[in-house]
């Protein structure tokens, strides 16, 4: 039995959600969000709570169960407070800019690296080395954060590079004279 799963999505005051079929369309302040469940699952809108339910006792049904339940959460949680990822960059000249739609990041190459940030989220660097970004769908705002993050990762030895901010960055011994 999933605990994850069954437990109820109880939606905040400011959200309104719809059920037609396999289909659920949650509208919120931060906008409309929709997710097709697979025909393992059951999704019911009661009194303000969705609940998810399997459809039978198989494998598959099982594992829809949670990932379901928990992504239908997501999207509840996206139209109404919406998802952050904060990144620091450490490094010796290693800073951040946004100009326009355009993350510029001096990174330690020959070049500067321009990051074009995609619709549906927002890229702020409040700070040289700091970068926000947010957005109301929780998968988008992590893939764009581990995009900017992949252009230079954490190294172990001084710690350079680009890293979330509550990441702990296992730090290795240099080489012994």
């Amino acid at each position: 039995m999933s605990r994850i799963g069954k437990k109820p999505v109880d939606l905040p005051s400011g959200v309104t959600a719809s059920v037609s079929g396999q289909t659920i369309e949650v509208k919120g302040p931060k906008g409309v969000h929709s997710f097709t469940a697979t025909d393992d699952v059951t999704l019911t809108l009661e009194d303000n709570t969705i609940s998810v339910t399997p459809r039978g006792k198989s494998k598959r049904a099982r594992q829809q169960w949670g990932m379901s339940r928990t992504v239908v959460a997501n999207l509840v949680q996206g139209v109404s407070e919406g998802f952050k990822k904060e990144l620091e960059i450490n490094g010796v000249g290693y800073r951040a800019q946004m100009q326009g739609n355009t993350l510029k990041l001096s990174l330690g190459y020959s070049h500067e690296v321009n990051f074009e940030v995609p619709e549906g989220v927002t890229v702020t660097a409040p700070k040289q080395t700091e970068i926000v970004v947010e957005g109301s769908d929780s998968q988008l705002v992590g893939q764009v954060a581990a995009n900017i993050r992949e252009w230079r990762k954490p190294e172990p030895y001084k710690g350079k590079g680009i890293k979330y901010k509550d990441e702990y960055i296992f730090r290795k011994e240099g080489k012994k004279k």
